[in-house]
């Protein structure tokens, strides 16, 4: 018999079906997931050799868990993809407020109809979509909102005693009978509030006020928590943290490939502008590499993170700065410049916490270095390196470049110019051509503009080229004569 053909309890034990608690549910199911090579966390990338496999067997264990992490590390995005795990669909007592399963009723409802009925009792079902459920923690969270209170006019309505345990109201916790449910930012939630949680996570049951009600709830939760929370705003009540079964250290991408997959597959595009613009390799690189460069810049508070939403956001803008140049310039096509990465700059300033140096300087300085140390991190993976100190019958490969600045006065891109001047400004420097011909031949023509700029901005982080920027645009000039030309 079909489960949707199945509409009361007799027709549901006649057709053989097995009740199991929910941690069962998930250990079962994730056995399976395992055993045929298929991971149940799709589109999480690199926690394969670390998260993953700690969570995969805090669920074996049927354990409560804890994803302990920065801002922006996919904590809940773990816990939403549990859901995965959960059976299609479990049956449980119509019009039960807390998902009674009629083979274990734990509510007064639930009972008395059963006992009225028995075989009879009408039989819904529910879909593991519906059994995830969130609370943000924040101070104003209250025992009733979570665990529930007496309802006045409930008592009102059917004329009941306030000792009668009709006239509870169940909070958002007994609602989630049989599900998963995730609080997040547990140390935001104030102690006294931690406490109410003691019995729940340990017994397994609710009290409310002074009823002698014991419920034994069927649930998997899943907490988050961010360490800076531990000393700025709150922390895990000890006697609670001993609670929860395993605790899991979530981290930030550990090279640059996985970060780009990640943000590839997270940024919000439209067909309209991925087919008109051209993003090189190398500029998403730079991309994924500010990131890096934030989580270890001086100016930037550390235990406050880096969140994974910057380098997202950064993309989305990286995108749309490239998308309104051409169509001002009613362009069907074109390609992501290195100017083009001061577009991104809001995305940074609103998602980096400052100390007090970075304050002092500036959110939009600490922006525009970020851009500047990622450059120059990934330079000696395209050029040669440029020593401190040359030894004096050394040859500087950079020189004919170096000289060209020298002897002309320089030039200048502007945020807005066409493709067409773009190209014959940055082409009209032989130099440049001849020095990317000599050390990236294989690199695709389309990305050759890019290098070149890129170069001219290693060369102005490792002091060989000064960078000015003004309002249309960006001007490189010889190192040494634009410092004359200040006096």
């Amino acid at each position: 018999m079909k489960i949707e053909n199945i509409k009361t309890f007799g027709e549901l034990k006649m057709s053989g079906y097995q009740s199991k608690g929910i941690k069962n549910e998930l250990r079962d199911n994730l056995k399976k997931s395992i055993q045929s090579g298929v991971s149940a966390f799709q589109g999480i990338h690199g926690f394969e050799n670390t998260v993953i496999p700690e969570l995969e067997r805090a669920i074996l264990s049927r354990h409560n868990i804890n994803l302990l992490g920065l801002r922006g590390q996919a904590k809940t995005r773990l816990a939403r993809l549990m859901v995965g795990l959960l059976d299609e669909w479990i049956p449980f007592v119509a019009g039960s407020e807390i998902n009674d399963d009629p083979f274990h009723p734990i509510s007064r409802f639930a009972k008395d109809l059963l006992a009225e009925k028995g075989d009879d009792t009408p039989i819904e079902w529910l879909h593991r979509d519906e059994r995830f459920f969130e609370k943000l923690a924040t101070p104003d969270v209250t025992v009733a909102d979570l665990i529930g209170d007496i309802d006045p006019i409930k008592a009102a309505n059917l004329k009941l005693s306030y000792a009668d345990d009709r006239v509870l109201h169940f909070g958002m916790i007994p609602r989630a009978n049989r599900c998963i449910f995730v609080i997040n930012e547990l140390p935001d939630l104030q102690a006294r509030i931690q406490v109410a949680l003691f019995n729940i996570l340990q017994e397994g049951d609710i009290q409310i006020r002074g009823f002698k009600l014991r419920m034994p709830l069927d649930m998997q939760f899943v907490f988050t928590a961010n360490p800076e929370d531990y000393t700025n705003r709150g922390s895990i009540v000890t006697p609670l943290k001993d609670r929860i079964g395993s605790q899991i250290l979530t981290h930030y991408p550990e090279n640059i490939t996985i970060a780009r997959t990640i943000t590839e597959q997270e940024a919000k595009l439209d067909g309209r502008q991925s087919e008109l613009v051209y993003v090189p390799v190398l500029a998403k690189d730079v991309l994924e590499q500010i990131s890096f460069e934030a989580r270890e810049s001086e100016y930037i508070d550390p235990k406050s993170g880096v969140s994974a939403r910057m380098s997202i956001t950064a993309f989305e803008n990286l995108l749309s700065t490239a998308e309104r140049r051409a169509l001002m310039n009613g362009e069907e096509q074109t390609t992501v410049r290195l100017t083009d990465f001061m577009g991104i700059i809001p995305s940074i300033t609103g998602k980096v916490e400052l100390v007090y140096e970075g304050e002092q300087e500036g959110a939009a300085f600490v922006a525009q270095n970020l851009i500047g140390q990622a450059v120059k991190t990934l330079f000696e993976n395209y050029f040669p390196k440029i020593e401190k100190l040359n030894h004096p019958n050394a040859v500087d490969p950079y020189q004919e470049i170096t000289d060209w600045f020298f002897n002309e006065s320089g030039f200048e891109l502007t945020d807005d110019s066409s493709t067409e001047t773009y190209n014959s400004i940055i082409d009209e420097i032989a130099p440049l051509n001849n020095f990317i011909e000599k050390y990236q031949p294989t690199s695709l023509m389309d990305d050759r503009r890019f290098l070149k700029e890129f170069l001219l901005w290693g060369l102005v982080e490792h002091k060989k080229l000064s960078k000015e920027r003004y309002a249309e645009g960006t001007m490189f000039k010889d190192l040494y004569g634009n410092y004359i030309s200040k006096f």
